[in-house]
């Protein structure tokens, strides 16, 4: 896929707008950790190859286990991830795939037992920020970085 504007050049204003939003929610007190699954999760979900790119290597980065990067697509699956990171995961699918319906009652009510009120608002914006920034990944053709990355040689 080639790459079309570079929006980071482009659009000043508007990343600077996005960068406020992400500046305050590294300032909440939801647990990196958290933020780094749910930007991981939704960027899966928007197959933005870019995202997906920066949010495993930040997470690595920040001490998140492999095992529960590689994981992460198949979280209802596995024992790894804690009733609150559940919680965040499956508000985090119902809100990125937000045409489908709103969360449901049920979802919405364990995510109450698992955060606090000013907690949801700040997840929901978590959400709609790294799907604001999916949007502007896929519009635009942003190419991953691919630090760690390292080709193989083919084997005859």
């Amino acid at each position: 896929m080639k790459p079309r504007l570079d929006y980071m050049k482009h659009g000043a204003g508007a990343v600077k707008a996005l960068y406020a939003a992400e500046f305050y929610l590294q300032n909440t007190n939801l647990e990196k950790s958290l933020r780094h699954l749910v930007k991981l999760r939704a960027s899966q979900i928007n197959s933005c190859a870019f995202c997906i790119d920066m949010h495993v290597e930040e997470a690595l980065h920040d001490g998140e286990h492999p095992t529960r990067l590689h994981l992460l697509c198949a979280w209802r699956e596995t024992p790894i991830f804690s009733e609150r990171e559940q919680v965040a995961l499956e508000w985090t699918e119902a809100v990125t795939l937000i045409a489908d319906g709103a969360p449901s009652d049920d979802l919405y009510n364990r995510a109450l037992q698992q955060f606090t009120e000013e907690e949801l608002v700040n997840l929901n914006l978590a959400v709609a920020m790294i799907n604001a920034w999916n949007r502007f990944g896929k519009t635009f053709h942003s190419q991953p970085i691919l630090k760690s990355f390292k080709p193989q040689p083919a084997h005859a």
